[in-house]
């Protein structure tokens, strides 16, 4: 600062160290009070009392985990396992669009094997690691403070919170320590936990407290039970046999499962993690944690196994996958039983791991793709809401809602593809091969000419394979053999999250994807396989403008079947106003594609909506009813009435959050969907300028959708019909404001939690194995 300031350089230092010293003398203190602190570990601390799992655990599920998940976590305080209570909590975000140099790995269970490791990499304890009295448990326990700072501030009475409560996604962290938690409580008295709702029931507050006072011991999950052990060793056996086919495709299966949450039952209460190990099956796992799966493992051979995930199941990072002798049976048919060979198992050189096209080229493309098809909600789940917990520039690639479906895998995966793909594999790189880059812009002027090549050659290369033979029918859209509900798939997002649900949802949407193989498998290895969420802002930029291209290749793949005198017009509608070398990867690709369409397109129709008549006649054997309003246990009349809001559009909607939660007590749950429209999404930046309100458009689905809901109302089923005339009514804030007056459940209502508890209750019933813990952090306060 500059000099004759108040502040000077040297009374700054001054400052500083006064600052240092008093945390000293004030560490020094505890130390002499309560002994010097001694890290926790979970396996050292493991109790016999099943008072943790039975009690404590549900508890801190349902109060706290719902705010304390995922990597954005407030402090990093991850609350699902005991090992996040172990680990504790840290100041830097994991979230930072501005760090020049990939941050530190912080992945709870793979980047510390112990909390002494973890107090290294600057995490601070939340429960008591000094003495064990039940003085020290208390005023040592973060949590213990912050709920006791609770019961002493409650929230104010008022229906919307007064505005020193800060619930902006970038809001700043304050992370106090036991030791510094009184100058926190007197700053911020009303800031007790949980933040921003109400506090606990005597009873609930209670029961933690008395826990954190014993010294919160924290028992192990029961084992599990020989039948289920011998149903792991067998799958273990599958993924570790020693033919090198067997290697090669156990490789490529736990690159696309290592996010999976892995089960054998139909409604299961444990989950696992295909892991890398260098202990084979029989001995203690040894997990091999790399920044990304492919990096290469160190070891010179690879076991893949299967770890029991001891974590709660949260909506916005679970991503279930069921093991079944039948999948198990297709594997086996697809990869191992096929006709092919493999001499020599591929490295771990980053330019090649990172392109699927190089390392698996002996792997059969259609072996590839079905595996891909079999589970397609769950492959696109995985860039959905896999490696991200939240990120608005990562997801202004795509719009608030379209509609999925696949091309036919005997178009697209035959042995002329497989020719096709291995030769131009090189056009296919990945930004994921350059890692933490500091020049996003000199290498996406390499990869954007990469994209135009590959473009061209397929374009050239479905010309020859179509051009000359048939022309584009609805035969070539995969209908999932009739049976399999993953061939038709509706996209949201949800402002800064997303979600992906099985079926053609709400209304007709701006735009659709068609998507083949090698688009599907370089999503993967773009936003999930490749994606760091510790990496640099280059490579966060470097693949967001990467996904420029495989989102307008999706949306081309659609186009085609237009007729060709409507495709140009369609295209211009969808990219109002955008840059003028978006042009250059649309115009390669039509110049050189010469396909035409069989499908009939009556004059005077829309061409766009007929297109989408007859994708939903083709899957409608296979379409998903299970966000359908058919579905509510509602009367027909007021399911017609909420049919009706799909017809709404327009700068009214506007007032309506991404998401809003709607529960009927004991009967129903459905969710309102507010699209944003945009003008286009070629630009990573200026988003608001692009906003087209007067477009925006509102679904109504049966269950939940979305993992972070914005607004919860209640209500009976008679008041749903004033209930739709009221939206449908709806102009400026001030009318949604009423609204939230008559139904909604804000933060401040003092039966949020009983509420909350009744809303899970029922989402679970009726949403199985794909259900967990919604996350609050995206709550508004209006």
């Amino acid at each position: 600062m500059a000099t004759g300031h108040w502040l000077t350089r040297g009374s700054l230092v001054t400052l500083i160290l006064i600052v240092i010293g008093c945390s000293a003398i004030g560490h020094q203190l505890w130390n002499q009070r309560y002994g010097a602190p001694t890290p926790r570990e979970p396996l050292r601390n493991a109790s016999e009392d099943d008072r943790f799992q039975e009690h404590i655990k549900p508890l801190l599920e349902h109060r706290c985990t719902v705010c304390h998940g995922c990597y954005d976590a407030p402090c990093q305080l991850k609350m699902e396992a005991r090992e996040g209570l172990f680990r504790g909590a840290h100041e830097d975000k994991v979230y930072d669009g501005t760090r020049l140099i990939g941050a530190k790995l912080t992945r709870l269970f793979e980047d510390a094997d112990s909390t002494a490791q973890w107090r290294e990499k600057g995490f601070f304890p939340v429960i008591n690691e000094r003495a064990d009295s039940a003085e020290a448990n208390l005023r040592g326990s973060v949590l213990a403070r912050m709920l006791q700072l609770k019961q002493q501030h409650p929230l104010p009475t008022q229906a919307v919170l007064p505005d020193s409560f800060d619930f902006s996604l970038n809001r700043d962290w304050h992370c106090p320590k036991a030791e510094t938690f009184d100058s926190y409580a007197a700053d911020y008295p009303l800031w007790g936990m949980p933040y921003g709702l109400p506090g606990l029931s005597e009873r609930e507050h209670n029961r933690l407290i008395h826990w954190l006072e014993d010294g919160a011991p924290a028992g192990a999950p029961k084992a599990i039970g020989p039948e289920l052990q011998q149903t792991v060793q067998q799958w273990e056996q599958f993924f570790n046999a020693d033919s090198l086919k067997a290697r090669l495709t156990n490789r490529y299966l736990y690159e696309h499962l290592f996010l999976a949450n892995l089960h054998f039952e139909p409604n299961p209460k444990v989950f696992f993690k295909l892991v890398r190990s260098s202990t084979p099956p029989g001995e203690p796992i040894e997990r091999i944690s790399t920044r990304r799966p492919f990096d290469d493992p160190g070891v010179d051979r690879v076991y893949y196994r299967l770890w029991r995930d001891p974590s709660s199941i949260v909506v916005k990072n679970h991503l279930p996958y069921a093991l079944t002798p039948e999948r198990m049976a297709r594997w086996q048919e697809w990869f191992l039983n096929a006709d092919y060979a493999v001499t020599e198992l591929p490295g771990y050189q980053p330019e090649q791991a990172a392109n699927p096209f190089a390392t698996f080229v002996d792997l059969p493309v259609k072996a590839r793709y079905q595996f891909l098809l079999d589970e397609a909600e769950f492959t696109i789940m995985n860039f959905i809401k896999g490696p991200v917990c939240r990120g608005q520039v990562a997801l202004n690639v795509i719009q608030d809602h379209f509609w999925v479906s696949f091309v036919d895998p005997a178009f697209t995966a035959d042995k002329w593809d497989g020719e096709f793909l291995a030769n131009n594999s090189d056009h296919l790189q990945l930004p994921a091969g350059v890692g933490n880059t500091l020049l996003p812009m000199t290498n996406w002027r390499r990869y954007s000419q990469l994209q135009k090549d590959y473009l061209a050659a397929k374009a050239t290369h479905l010309s020859n394979k179509f051009g000359e033979h048939e022309p584009l029918t609805m035969d070539m859209i995969w209908n999932g053999e009739g049976q399999n509900t993953n061939a038709a798939l509706t996209i949201f997002r949800h402002t800064d999250s997303a979600s992906v649900h099985r079926g053609f949802i709400g209304p007709e949407p701006k735009t659709s994807w068609v998507i083949d193989y090698p688009l599907l498998e370089r999503i993967h290895y773009l936003l999930v396989a490749g994606f760091d969420v510790y990496g640099n802002t280059s490579h966060q930029l470097l693949s967001r403008l990467y996904m420029d291209f495989l989102r307008m290749e999706g949306e081309m793949n659609f186009i085609n079947f237009l007729p060709e005198s409507v495709q140009e017009p369609t295209i211009a509608h969808w990219y109002r106003d955008a840059e003028e070398d978006l042009k250059e990867y649309l115009d390669v690709y039509q110049n050189n594609l010469q396909v035409e369409t069989a499908l009939e397109y009556p004059s005077g129709q829309d061409h766009q909506r007929r297109l989408y008549q007859l994708l939903t006649r083709r899957l409608e054997p296979v379409l998903s009813g299970e966000h359908q309003l058919d579905e509510l246990a509602l009367n027909e009349r007021t399911r017609e009435g909420l049919q009706t809001l799909h017809s709404l559009e327009g700068e009214a909607l506007r007032v309506l959050p991404p998401t809003t939660v709607i529960y009927v007590p004991d009967s129903a749950l459905f969710t309102l969907i507010h699209h944003n429209a945009y003008s286009n999404l070629s630009s990573l930046f200026m988003e608001q300028e692009r906003r087209l309100p007067q477009e925006d458009t509102l679904s109504v689905a049966a269950g939940i959708i979305g993992s972070y809901p914005n607004s919860f109302m209640m209500m009976d089923e008679r008041d749903i019909p004033a209930f739709v005339n009221q939206v449908r009514a709806m102009s400026e804030e001030r009318d949604y404001r009423k609204l939230k007056d008559r139904y909604g459940v804000r933060r401040s209502d003092p039966n949020f939690w009983e509420i909350s508890d009744d809303i899970h209750a029922l989402y679970r019933e009726r949403a199985g194995v794909r259900a967990g813990l919604l996350d609050y952090n995206r709550l508004e306060n209006r």
